[in-house]
């Protein structure tokens, strides 16, 4: 698992490649949370690297969401491929947090 971040315009933007799963999930967590900062109003999660999501990085997903709305930050995700997509979309999570198809569809719904 690898996490590269970038900000544009109090945006974080996360691009999460290879795997998230029991082994690594409190890591990426943790270098997520690490990554944002008080005044990052929006963060985006680009998963269109991620090969694989357990529940554990499932509940990482969601523990970063929940902190976020608690400081009445934007967050989203985008470009979930197909079987990551299905994870999401089976444990309910794509009810709940909200997806967008592209890393340039998310940017433009935060920036709007």
């Amino acid at each position: 698992m690898e996490v590269t971040t970038e900000r544009q315009n109090g945006v974080l933007s996360a691009l999460v490649s290879g795997r998230v799963d029991s082994t690594n999930a409190r890591e990426f967590e943790e270098q997520i949370r690490h990554a944002i900062e008080d005044d990052d109003r929006a963060v985006i999660m680009d998963f269109e690297q991620l090969a694989y999501i357990s529940s554990a990085g499932l509940r990482a997903v969601l523990m970063t969401a929940k902190n976020l709305w608690r400081r009445e930050a934007t967050f989203a995700l985008c470009a979930l491929p197909d079987v990551v997509r299905e994870v999401f979309e089976v444990s309910g999570f794509d009810k709940i947090i909200t997806i967008h198809p592209s890393r340039e569809e998310a940017l433009a719904a935060v920036e709007g």
